[in-house]
């Protein structure tokens, strides 16, 4: 199983995840202090504290998803998360090119916008709807299949593409005509 590491985060996702982090954090103590303790409004201590939580859940959330690698073999490409993998098959796999500018002007549709990562369910003219599980946009990959596509950004695209052609001679390497 061959490695490749995840693309080192731009600025933009650093800025966002770091500002992000502040907010969520500084939601999550200021919500602490605002719940009434000791009360005898039924309820209130109890909801409060499920509603502390909310900020921290989503930072953990994100935390969970975030991308730190992938590996590649003949049963598939398998994105690194923090505690496991997602494996994307490669069954139908009919082209891959490196598009820095493949996410531009995208529409996340569900999913998670740059907290640790840019993963989830996107859209935009170029591609159509697309998976993404990526760190920097600018070293993405795409993954076409018959009918639906990935993106994936790993430090060395060229290192993957060579790769996937050994590991899917039958898939075109290189861009579309006309892209």
């Amino acid at each position: 199983m061959q490695r490749f590491d995840a693309a080192a985060w731009p600025a933009s996702l650093k800025v966002v995840s770091t500002g992000a982090t502040v907010i969520l954090l500084g939601a999550t103590y200021a919500l602490s202090r605002a719940v009434p303790r000791g009360t005898r409004v039924p309820f209130a201590e109890t909801f409060g504290t499920l509603f502390v939580a909310v900020p921290a859940v989503i930072l953990l959330v994100a935390l969970l998803f975030v991308v730190r690698g992938y590996q590649l073999d003949r049963s598939g490409l398998y994105v690194e998360r923090l505690l496991w993998r997602t494996r994307v098959g490669l069954d139908g796999l009919t082209r891959a090119w490196h598009d820095p500018s493949a996410m531009r002007r995208s529409l996340r549709l569900f999913g998670n916008g740059g907290l640790f990562a840019v993963t989830g369910v996107f859209q935009n003219k170029s591609l159509g709807r697309y998976r993404a599980f990526v760190t920097n946009p600018k070293l993405a990959v795409v993954l076409r299949f018959g009918k639906r596509t990935v993106v994936v950004s790993p430090a060395y695209p060229h290192a993957l593409l060579g790769q996937l052609q050994l590991v899917v001679p039958a898939a075109v390497i290189g861009p579309p005509d006309g892209a």
